[in-house]
């Protein structure tokens, strides 16, 4: 029975994992936003020959596409540990299932 246990644990690290998925789809977005709004912002400031380094606003647009560039990384690394708790699960039920059967053959 205590598989059982397992199992729901290993479907909670699951449903985890999809909303960790869902916030990375969204963190994706934002990096892209940012990466084309830095885009644009060069560009005007190629044409007035001015430094993006010297630009508050590019400066402001590089911050925020970093800050979600190491969301994305905090999200990948939570996810694929995430990934690593469900194998592990998986393989803990498969072989507790299997040990029952075994003694369930055995006793029966």
């Amino acid at each position: 029975m205590t598989f059982l246990a397992i199992d729901a644990q290993k479907n909670l690290f699951t449903l985890q994992k999809s909303q960790l998925q869902f916030e990375q789809t969204l963190v994706m977005g934002r990096v892209n936003y940012y990466t084309k709004l830095m885009g644009e912002r060069a560009q005007v400031l190629e044409d007035q020959e001015i430094d993006c380094d010297d630009d508050p606003e590019y400066v402001e647009l590089q911050r925020m596409e970093a800050y979600f560039e190491t969301r994305q990384d905090s999200l990948d690394s939570q996810i694929s540990i995430i990934d690593n708790e469900i194998s592990s699960l998986k393989n803990l039920v498969n072989n507790n299932i299997k040990s029952s059967c075994g003694l369930n053959l055995i006793g029966g």
